[in-house]
């Protein structure tokens, strides 16, 4: 089984979400807007003439918000389509860091100020206060074990405690997340100063918490259970591309009808005994051709070393597909694709799948030497039935064979004349793609006819 020998049919493309970025933030916005009309509604605003009344002011909107914003974390973590599709893989990321660090600053905030406020109203101070509440109150003492793993959470996704800690470790720790929640709900119904005398308020975050309870269990678990037991997929074969990279095949029923399109890519889960609860984001190194889906994996550490010795027949869980880096984003007639080394791979199926004449899609590949170009056979292939030109960049930047940065923006144009006229899609290690980008702009490449993808692990 060979990718280059395959008759690609025509597979479903992922549906079309008619969401705008504009609409999820009208309605972010205006539910926020509509909790802070409720606390004013519950008469608060009126506490507001003392210091007491001020720091325990704070603490309740500091624990609105701070709750509003886990919520809104949850939703981030469901991977929903919609939401990818409409906010982009790599927005979506970035609105995880940092709304779940928000998230945790404003429930401490919430703590340390309600402590505070009641001491002063009881005169028996900060810390005689919270010893009271812990050891009186089991609703307190359920939101303060559910900030302490709030707070766990936080601090191993720091990048630099994030590099410290194995990939288990950390994502066994992300999943107290919902343990947490649960917590912080309880505590939340059974003590909030804003739900207590207020049956609309209830039934009002009640609603919140089962809409983003609702998206978690459908796209997080349910979407991708109805898809793996649909579509049944197991390991076929097992190729070796160069001494450190393999792809994996894999078939199963009713291929032609997954629908995925080029540049896209899944979470990828092998059910063997020591890996079974563990996956990781690929992209399909391979354009969707309705008879199987292929991977390809470069060996980076113990779990990808796994990978490259996985055996034929291993059963296949599916989550996705994810990402917008496809021919759906393109908006000019001709394609630019530059690659980072094993950033080949979603690039590689877009050049099997785009439409393309005669000069229509151009390739930069980019290796430190000639044994890391991977799928070079299938790519002059592919180049010489679509018309695409290809160029090889090989060497290691700061050598005295190569002192400049190849991918600089004059060696792209002497490369690409035309590309300011082009849609440019960008794979590789991080650095590079940022370092492409920057030059893309420096050419008069608009953002919007850059594409990139960078995977999360949330």
């Amino acid at each position: 089984m060979t990718a280059s020998s395959t008759t690609i049919r025509r597979v479903p493309f992922p549906r079309a979400w008619s969401v705008r970025a504009s609409d999820v933030a009208a309605l972010v916005v205006g539910n926020g807007i509509l909790i802070g009309a409720m606390w004013v509604r519950h008469g608060q605003l009126i506490e507001l003439h003392s210091l007491t009344g001020i720091v325990t002011a704070g603490g309740q909107l500091a624990a609105l918000y701070g709750t509003y914003l886990v919520l809104l974390q949850l939703i981030l973590m469901s991977r929903s389509p919609w939401l990818d599709q409409v906010l982009g893989q790599d927005r979506v990321t970035l609105l995880h860091r940092w709304v779940g660090f928000t998230a945790i600053v404003l429930l401490g905030v919430h703590g340390v100020l309600t402590v505070t406020g009641y001491g002063l109203a009881n005169g028996s101070g900060p810390i005689g206060e919270a010893v009271t509440m812990l050891t009186s109150y089991p609703y307190v003492l359920m939101g303060t074990a559910g900030m302490a793993l709030l707070v766990l959470i936080g601090v191993t996704s720091i990048r630099a405690a994030r590099r410290r800690v194995s990939y288990e470790t950390w994502y066994g720790i992300h999943l107290y997340a919902y343990l947490a929640i649960a917590l912080a709900f309880m505590h939340q119904l059974a003590v909030g100063t804003d739900f207590l005398g207020d049956p609309v308020a209830r039934v009002y975050w009640i609603g919140l918490y089962v809409v983003a309870i609702s998206l978690m269990l459908v796209f997080r678990f349910g979407q991708p259970v109805a898809l793996s037991l649909r579509h049944r997929l197991r390991v076929a074969n097992v190729v070796v591309e160069s001494p450190d990279v393999v792809s994996i095949y894999m078939t199963g029923r009713d291929l032609d009808q997954l629908a995925v399109r080029a540049g896209q890519w899944f979470r990828w889960r092998f059910l063997t005994p020591a890996d079974w609860w563990r996956s990781h984001p690929f992209s399909l190194s391979a354009a969707p051709n309705g008879q199987f889906l292929r991977i390809t994996v470069k060996q980076l550490g113990d779990h990808t070393s796994k990978l490259q010795r996985m055996r034929v027949g291993t059963p296949v869980f599916l989550e996705g597909p994810y990402g917008n880096m496809t021919g759906a984003q393109r908006t000019r007639p001709r394609v630019l694709l530059i690659a980072g080394g094993i950033g080949i791979t979603p690039l590689r199926a877009l050049l099997e799948e785009l439409p393309a004449g005669a000069g229509d899609v151009a390739l930069i590949y980019r290796a430190r030497r000639p044994r890391d170009f991977v799928f070079r056979k299938e790519i002059e292939q592919l180049a010489a039935m679509r018309g695409a030109v290809v160029h090889y960049v090989v060497g290691r930047h700061g050598t005295r064979e190569m002192p400049h940065d190849p991918l600089e923006a004059r060696s792209i144009q002497r490369m690409v004349p035309d590309v300011a006229q082009r849609d440019v899609y960008v794979c590789g290690p991080v650095p590079m793609m940022d370092a492409v980008r920057r030059n893309l702009r420096a050419l008069h490449v608009p953002d919007a006819q850059i594409h990139d993808e960078r995977f999360s692990f949330n």
